[in-house]
């Protein structure tokens, strides 16, 4: 069952709390808003995963790319999911489908280790969550998984 943080999802990996952090982009290569800017300035490894993949390449929505990260004795994977196409315009840019199948394969990966996420493709790609949420407690049914809700005071 899905568990619910409020806090700051890169403090608390940072802090040791999750093994895998999983995060929405699109397929093209620049992750220059919302949590993923934070990503690209804080774990440049994060955004070097993503510019070693294809830009603009419509086949690699529902995968994603990943990347190790070290600070001090802390360990964690960040994982740069390929959830929606395009950012530009008006509507949806989630991609339920593609957010299943990433969800899927993670479960395959990191299986047995704590896995975190923030509203993947509800903020920025206006996906509806309750529908994500869905797919996500599917996905990872009987695994530790948390969503960490961004506090509004930081």
């Amino acid at each position: 069952m899905m568990k619910e943080v409020t806090g700051d999802l890169l403090a608390l990996a940072l802090q040791g709390q999750f093994d895998v952090i999983v995060h929405g982009c699109n397929c093209f290569c620049n992750m220059g808003a919302g949590i993923a800017k934070t990503i690209k300035k804080q774990f440049p490894e994060a955004y070097a995963a993503d510019q070693e993949t294809q830009p603009a390449d419509h086949t690699k929505l529902g995968s994603y790319s990943q990347a190790r990260i070290v600070r001090g004795g802390i360990r964690f994977v960040i994982i740069n999911a390929y959830t929606q196409y395009d950012w530009r315009g008006k509507g949806v840019k989630a991609e339920y489908a593609a957010i299943r199948t990433v969800f899927a394969r993670l479960r395959q990966e990191f299986s047995g280790l704590r896995i975190a996420y923030p509203l993947i493709g509800a903020g920025l790609a206006r996906g509806d969550w309750n529908q994500i949420a869905a797919i996500i407690e599917e996905e990872l049914a009987g695994m530790d998984h948390t969503l960490v809700r961004l506090n509004s005071c930081s």
